[in-house]
């Protein structure tokens, strides 16, 4: 993790003081080993399933792999042995201490069809996503609460779009972080997608066809911050829907993509109901679909599309710690929201996001709108993230605000 402090290391402390099941769940090479390691101690055992003796141990007595005398035992990869849970499960149940075992796994454990034990009531899952840039400069997650409260820097110097897109480019995998060069950089990336597909897959499902998936990765990619429409990925790939469900369920499973779903809870029959797709790390994205930066500047839509999942994947992290909930709302008359948070005790607040510096009234228009006719509160926070310097009002509580506020201020 070369040393960065990572938000959820608190979250994570707090789950081992209340929680007998504690999982860290992420993308692989996102850092979860590396914060797990940072609890052991005499009284904390780690176990990695990456080592082949111990791999073997588990499959073959699981229920004595998970019996110490440690106050802690750590199993790294446990989706590589689902069948530890029933176990784990059981010394649980037999002790009401919290604390007893932290898990990691690079797949969603919950998604995998061969785990039918979910330690409902016993475990909290901290999904662990790539660094953000807040983290990665050190600073302290505040966006959340600033939100809500519409408490913002007055101005925030030093990121324009220019830089904003140097930092998607850049991602937040700690390892590739590291590297100077952009063609080592993504080097990396394509060996990073190439060892999934290859080597993890392999846990958590039984897709026989590789190089469709990978093409499929690709493509996904290119639809980051769009809506799924499924029958025309399903005609490019010439795949059935079923197929297709198979594949992007183990493409999630692996946390390579998100989904986000349609705001609902009002005006069902005018509201889509399609999803939003987010790969869940810019710098992966950029480098799959072969960008350069200065070519992206000059694109609007790729632009857009770039710094959008930038910010979803800014919200993600933030909103994860403090469980607000994000969705995103667009009408057949295709008004459209980027992102409806909501918060843990449920205050609304809709932003949409623009990857350029200039911001005229008639870009509040749908959130203007959304806020009249579907929430019915004229007291939603209503804000255009924009790659600007100044915190700037545009009356009756709409505000365009730096990007920059989700890490910096």
């Amino acid at each position: 993790m070369n040393g960065y402090k990572r938000w959820f290391s608190d979250i994570l402390k707090q789950s081992l003081g209340i929680r007998r099941v504690s999982v860290i769940s992420g993308a692989r090479q996102c850092g979860k080993t590396t914060l797990a390691k940072q609890i052991v101690s005499e009284k904390i055992i780690y176990r990695t399933l990456e080592d082949i003796t111990l791999l073997k141990s588990a499959w073959n007595d699981p229920q004595l792999f998970v019996k110490t005398e440690a106050d802690t035992l750590i199993i790294d990869e446990i989706q590589k042995v689902p069948d530890l849970l029933p176990s784990i499960k059981l010394v649980a149940d037999q002790n009401n201490r919290p604390g007893q075992f932290l898990l990691t796994g690079s797949a969603d454990i919950r998604k995998l069809p061969q785990v039918s034990e979910s330690l409902a009531g016993r475990i909290k899952n901290i999904h662990l996503r790539t660094l953000s840039y807040g983290e990665i400069l050190g600073n302290q997650p505040n966006f959340m609460e600033r939100l809500f409260k519409r408490n913002f820097p007055d101005q925030i110097k030093g990121y324009d779009k220019r830089k904003v897109i140097e930092i998607a480019f850049s991602g937040g995998y700690p390892e590739p972080l590291a590297l100077q060069s952009i063609r080592y950089r993504k080097s990396w990336f394509n060996d990073y997608v190439d060892t999934l597909i290859s080597k993890d897959l392999k846990d958590i499902s039984n897709i026989k066809r590789v190089s469709v998936l990978k093409e499929l990765v690709k493509i996904l990619a290119a639809w980051s911050s769009k809506f799924l429409d499924i029958p025309d990925l399903c005609g490019k790939l010439s795949i059935s829907r079923q197929t297709f469900d198979g594949y992007l369920n183990a493409l999630e499973s692996l946390y390579l993509f998100e989904r986000v779903p349609s705001w609902i809870k009002t005006d069902y029959a005018r509201v889509g109901k399609k999803d939003k797709l987010f790969m869940s790390d810019t710098g992966l994205m950029a480098s799959l679909l072969n960008w350069n930066l200065e070519e992206v500047l000059l694109n609007p839509d790729r632009a857009g599309k770039l710094v959008e999942t930038l910010v979803y994947h800014e919200l993600s992290i933030q909103s994860g710690m403090c469980d607000a909930k994000i969705f995103h709302y667009r009408d057949r008359e295709n008004r459209e929201v980027d992102f409806v948070v909501e918060s843990e005790d449920e205050q609304v607040a809709c932003i949409e996001v623009k990857a350029g510096s200039a911001i005229s009234k008639s870009d509040f228009k749908h959130l203007e709108w959304f806020r009249k006719n579907i929430a019915k509160d004229p007291n939603i926070v209503t804000i255009i993230l924009y790659t600007g310097e100044n915190t700037l009002s545009f009356g009756d509580g709409l505000l365009a605000v730096p990007l920059a506020a989700l890490w910096e201020g």
